[in-house]
């Protein structure tokens, strides 16, 4: 069994915010895979499902994005899991826009919710990094970060989690760089 976790803030207003496209992520995957309803669990949602021969939970935290590793952390210990079965999709000021990348371990990249997860398992975990441009300057970060996507971003922001939704199976299957490649290649057409 593996345990996808995706990053956010629950809450309707920030429900569009950049720094919940994991909360996106794992909306879509469930929609598109047709996962069981939700559950109130592990300090956040879960859902329940089958991509490929894979088992995946869902899980969104609902203890806002500076604990998130506690919600995590308790998902892991309950089905005694390592980190490795581990999966957080998170917004990254690191990368363009759209851009999607999949990489085991390495840094926080300055992200709360990764600093958390750290914080209970160590850095040993899989993050499909979601690309959301860096505003060009340090003190415009917060509010770009805590900013709705705009307007002009919705056909993008859509066909994005329609294409890693659609290529979930490589990920589940732990094919990185095909689903990294399937994802680039839906996003150009």
């Amino acid at each position: 069994m593996q345990i996808w976790t995706g990053l956010g803030n629950p809450g309707p207003r920030y429900a569009l915010h950049r720094h919940n496209i994991g909360f996106m992520a794992c909306d879509v995957i469930a929609e598109t895979h047709d996962f069981g309803p939700v559950q109130k669990k592990f300090q956040g949602w879960v859902q329940e499902g089958r991509i490929g021969s894979q088992k995946i939970l869902l899980l969104k935290p609902a203890t806002f994005m500076n604990e998130s590793g506690r919600a995590v952390a308790e998902a892991l210990r309950f089905y005694k899991l390592e980190p490795e079965a581990l999966t957080v999709f998170h917004d990254e000021l690191d990368l363009a826009p759209f851009k999607v990348k999949v990489r085991m371990g390495g840094g926080l990249a300055g992200h709360n919710g990764l600093r958390s997860i750290n914080q209970h398992l160590g850095p040993d975990f899989r993050r499909v990094r979601i690309g959301i441009g860096h505003p060009g300057h340090k003190d415009r970060v917060t509010g770009h970060v805590l900013g709705n996507y705009a307007k002009a971003e919705m056909d993008d922001l859509a066909t994005m989690l329609g294409a890693m939704a659609s290529e979930a199976h490589w990920l589940a299957d732990g094919d990185d760089a095909r689903f990294m490649n399937d994802v680039a290649l839906r996003m150009q057409h």
